[in-house]
């Protein structure tokens, strides 16, 4: 008798940009509080011509960029890998037990009458099937875990941009990625991911 089951800790492969911290849409649409139908005054030259507001009301953030750079994700990613390896550590030894006590039933089977083997066999069946329940149990703790952290750093994205939104005076935040292409182009000038990046790592350290 053996016990087969295939691990999902072992399948994981975090670190600071782990596919698992996907926050796609945490940037979109930031609006400054400013009614829809306001729009920038325009200004009028000497020539009498009409001039384009000085300044931009939409930009975009590089979500990539983002994540590779962003310190709280970082040590996210460093706190989610020590759950997985512990988790997974306290799995393995607990299967590790179990098999020690297969193997010294092989040993031992030959000499025990009929009654005994059923009931040993019996009792580590039911320890195999426990340790499939623990393990899912386990599986299920770290799923949530991971979800919890999703959920922080999406708040503390989210409610940064929203800030730095309204002083900037933007009316929307974009995010672009290249798993996620909401912004198919966007001038260079438009391009305000170092500068958020910047006060979410300074506020970070802050806190």
């Amino acid at each position: 008798m053996m016990i087969h089951k295939a691990s999902y800790f072992s399948k994981l492969t975090l670190g600071a940009a782990s596919a698992a911290l996907v926050i796609a849409g945490t940037l979109a649409a930031c609006n400054n509080e400013q009614k829809p139908a306001d729009k920038p005054a325009a200004t009028t030259t000497t020539t009498g011509t009409t001039a384009a507001p000085a300044k931009e009301t939409i930009v975009y953030i590089n979500q990539d960029t983002l994540l590779a750079k962003y310190d709280y994700v970082k040590d996210m990613g460093d706190r989610l890998q020590k759950k997985g390896k512990a988790a997974q550590g306290d799995v393995d030894s607990r299967k590790q037990a179990i098999q020690r006590e297969i193997v010294e039933y092989q040993k031992n089977a030959a000499t025990m009458s009929a009654d005994q083997r059923a009931a040993t066999e019996q009792r580590l069946q039911k320890k195999a099937q426990e340790m499939q329940g623990y393990e899912q149990n386990a599986t299920a703790a770290f799923q949530n875990s991971q979800a919890d952290e999703n959920d922080k750093l999406f708040n503390k994205v989210s409610d940064y941009v929203k800030k730095y939104a309204k002083e900037k005076g933007y009316k929307m935040i974009l995010s672009y990625s290249r798993l996620n292409p909401t912004v198919l182009y966007g001038d260079q000038s438009l391009d305000v991911t170092a500068d958020v990046l910047k006060g979410l790592n300074e506020e970070y350290k802050k806190k």
